[in-house]
């Protein structure tokens, strides 16, 4: 995934709230890492989380605690 009109770490968290949403633990994984590498902070992760979590409530909180947890090693 590169820069194009939005930088890459955006894209990351795009995608990061998407796995959040969908459910996916896999993507989870791999997008924070992806957003961290590319410059994320914890706190655009949380805000990241806080959106997806906003959309797609009681699940999406579940999920977002994991991709929390997750960025916590990375960041």
């Amino acid at each position: 995934m590169g820069a194009g009109v939005l930088d890459t770490k955006t894209k990351e968290l795009l995608a990061l709230a998407i796995g959040i949403l969908q459910r996916w633990l896999d993507c989870i994984g791999f997008h924070v890492r992806g957003a961290a590498k590319h410059g994320a902070k914890r706190a655009e992760i949380a805000e990241t989380v806080s959106v997806a979590v906003m959309m797609g409530g009681g699940p999406a909180y579940m999920y977002g605690v994991k991709a929390l947890k997750a960025s916590d090693p990375l960041i």
